[in-house]
């Protein structure tokens, strides 16, 4: 009874949060996560987050500053929606995988520092990603750079803004030809021969990469850069972001053609641009490094081809 009760509860909240404007809910988030920037983030970047670096098991880099920005984030949501529970990436395995376990309920996920090298290390480049998931879709997007006070925001299918602007990907700065775009890769976590490929024969004008995921979907949705390649991203790498390139008018999948999210922490592979044009042309220069698959594999599985 007192589960059932608690199901109930949580659903009002949902149907409360899902029934506000998305003006009242981006004015709430914003205001959240702005907020516990000033407080937790920009004090630190004078250099004295670099005294405060720990490692996980995996040898990532954490600070206290994502530590804090999570429980403060945590704790903002909680008093507007407490029986949304919350996936975070500071959280352990097990607290996550209990977040993910009841499929029935809304949950948020979020990544309080995206670019904790950048961060640690004085490179402003770094941001904070929230989502809201619920029926193995994503309905909320939001991603905020606090070095710039820039925030990225999308609804499922109403559309994408940047600082109160409607987001148009599809506005291309340049001709829709891969020789004349400007692409995001990062190197460090594609296959070999695919790196060596762009390596010695770059289809594309030039190439960056600033080590913030969340961050780069959106400079793809604000046509900033028109391509995107990364082999290896978390949930809350890419669940905000993929939403808000989409609703931009962006394009996007996974190596083996799938879709990017598929509601699970499962890392995942990503192809992006900024125009559907763009897109097929850049999976198409790709293809010949990837097995052609007819059904989605994970990434280990990912079988490479040097096309000489």
């Amino acid at each position: 009874m007192k589960g059932d009760t608690s199901q109930m509860i949580a659903k009002l909240h949902l149907y409360t949060l899902l029934k506000m404007t998305d003006n009242t809910v981006l004015a709430v988030l914003y205001g959240m996560i702005s907020q516990a920037s000033k407080q937790s983030i920009l004090p630190r970047f004078d250099g004295s987050a670099f005294n405060d670096i720990n490692y996980k098991a995996n040898m990532d880099i954490v600070t206290d500053a994502d530590t804090e920005m999570q429980s403060s984030i945590i704790d903002g949501l909680h008093r507007h929606w407490p029986h949304i529970s919350v996936l975070g990436e500071e959280q352990s395995h097990l607290m996550q995988h209990a977040v993910m376990s009841n499929d029935k309920q809304a949950f948020w996920v979020l990544d309080p520092i995206d670019g904790t090298s950048n961060f640690a290390f004085g490179i402003p480049y770094f941001c904070i990603s929230l989502s809201l998931i619920y029926q193995g879709v994503v309905r909320l997007g939001l991603v905020y750079d606090p070095m710039r006070d820039e925030c990225f925001f999308a609804s499922h299918g109403a559309g994408a803004w940047f600082n109160g602007n409607r987001l148009h990907s599809r506005e291309l700065k340049a001709k829709a030809d891969l020789k004349h775009a400007m692409a995001l890769v990062d190197f460090k976590r594609l296959p070999m021969a695919l790196s060596a490929g762009l390596a010695s024969r770059p289809p594309y004008r030039s190439q960056r990469s600033f080590g913030a995921s969340a961050l780069d979907w959106c400079w793809i949705a604000a046509n900033r850069c028109q391509l995107y390649l990364h082999g290896d991203q978390k949930l809350w790498d890419y669940s905000a972001g993929q939403l808000i390139l989409r609703e931009a008018g962006g394009m996007s999948c996974a190596f083996d053609g799938s879709s990017v999210f598929n509601n699970s922490l499962q890392s995942r592979t990503v192809i992006g641009a900024s125009h559907p044009f763009l897109f097929e042309q850049w999976r198409e220069w790709l293809s010949p490094y990837l097995h052609s698959f007819d059904s989605p594999m994970k990434r280990g599985d990912v079988r490479l081809i040097d096309p000489g």
